[in-house]
């Protein structure tokens, strides 16, 4: 409060010791009633609002410039400028909503990566995904209420993550928006291409990454097959989908750090929000990486029961996935985990950065930026990073050749 935070009721509102004082802003900050803020990461810029419509626990985040948490819950999660949650929420572990992203009452995240101008409805499941699409507030990727991106398998596992969108192009800022209908679904893991219109009440089980599509009817078997705990068909697609998610995540994180830096830096607070946005990358990759590990692990009971749970003509396809997968989990985790990310490209990089960092002198604004840029400079930073994700899919795929899309 001496700092000029507005606190109209600081009896009912509860803030840790551990926070640190030096990173919440006097400046424009309003922590309503019912509000809870602890860890001592918890970054709060100016202009952000906590607990407007509802009581907010805020636990080890990081908010940007008039950034509004309207209600809920949230933790270790980073919210840029502009972002906004309206009451009800629960907001788990290793989300980023980039500007302007905003969400409805009674929203569940985790684990989920939204760009600028993403809209959530209300009563939203959407843990493990990331979306981008659209160019403004007024032409953004949405999803419709009651939608549920369904992220946990019968076999218990979470190796599910969805893109919807991609970092190489949906980082310009010029791509078009993505809708997904409301009381409908996507079962992940699914790669869903802008321009495309799932319809309401559809459940989406295949991909269409090459978008533009209009999808209006779900892809339901019309029989009943057996179902054995622990077995896996075929896992092709869903290894594949796994590499692919990684693989934009990595491209997202060079991005960060060659790109976006700059930006942050010109905010008060700027680098450790920064910090707070890189720590979540390395979260989802962690995730990521967790679960996949876990889906290898999982081959070895899936291979002792291939053998009466489908066809001797197609038993020699599948256990060729699994054992690939099973056996050379060491060596896929190490290709996704080396860092030659940061070496593809370097003439498209260094080019585009510097396209970038001069502009930057002229104007600060992120989106103003990449939306000003010309056509041959977007295409340049999309093809560096589109070389980034391509590379880290082909050296992926080296040792399971039998999971190559």
């Amino acid at each position: 409060m001496e700092k000029g935070v507005n606190i109209p009721s600081p009896f009912s509102t509860d803030i840790g010791e551990e926070i640190v004082l030096k990173r919440i802003s006097g400046d424009g900050v309003s922590i309503y009633p019912g509000t809870r803020i602890s860890g001592s990461k918890t970054l709060i810029s100016r202009g952000t609002k906590l607990g407007y419509e509802a009581p907010a626990t805020i636990v080890d985040c990081q908010t940007g410039p008039d950034v509004e948490l309207r209600g809920g819950f949230f933790k270790s999660s980073v919210f840029l400028r502009k972002a906004a949650v309206a009451s009800g929420a629960q907001v788990r572990e290793g989300c980023i909503l980039e500007e302007e992203a905003n969400a409805s009452h009674t929203v569940g995240l985790k684990q989920t990566i939204l760009f600028p101008f993403v809209t959530l409805g209300s009563l939203v499941n959407f843990c493990d995904c990331f979306m981008a699409g659209g160019t403004s507030r007024k032409n953004h990727s949405e999803v419709g209420s009651s939608y549920i991106h369904f992220n946990y398998t019968p076999n218990q596992d979470k190796a599910t993550p969805s893109l919807i969108g991609d970092v190489p192009r949906g980082v310009m800022l010029n791509q078009p928006p993505i809708f997904l209908g409301g009381q409908g679904g996507l079962v992940g893991p699914r790669r869903i291409g802008y321009g495309s219109v799932i319809a309401a009440g559809v459940i989406c089980r295949k991909d269409y990454p090459h978008g533009n599509k209009l999808i209006t009817e779900s892809d339901v078997s019309t029989h009943d097959k057996n179902f054995r705990a622990g077995f896996y068909g075929s896992i092709k697609h869903r290894v594949y989908n796994n590499i692919c998610y990684i693989a934009n995540l990595l491209a997202l994180r060079q991005w960060y750090a060659h790109v976006r830096q700059p930006f942050f830096q010109q905010e008060h607070m700027g680098g450790e929000l920064y910090a707070g946005a890189v720590d979540k990358l390395e979260i989802a990759l962690e995730e990521r990486l967790k679960r996949f590990a876990d889906l290898s692990y999982r081959m070895e009971t899936s291979i002792e029961l291939s053998t009466d749970a489908v066809k001797k003509s197609a038993q020699k396809a599948l256990l060729k996935q699994k054992k690939e997968l099973s056996e050379n989990w060491p060596r896929l985790e190490e290709t996704l985990t080396a860092g030659k990310e940061a070496t593809v490209d370097l003439k498209n990089r260094d080019s585009f950065i510097k396209l970038v960092h001069k502009t930057i002198k002229h104007e600060g604004d992120y989106i103003k930026v990449i939306q000003g840029l010309d056509r041959d400079a977007s295409i340049k930073g999309t093809t560096w990073l589109q070389s980034i994700v391509d590379h880290v899919i082909h050296a992926a795929l080296i040792p399971l050749p039998s999971c190559n899309s």
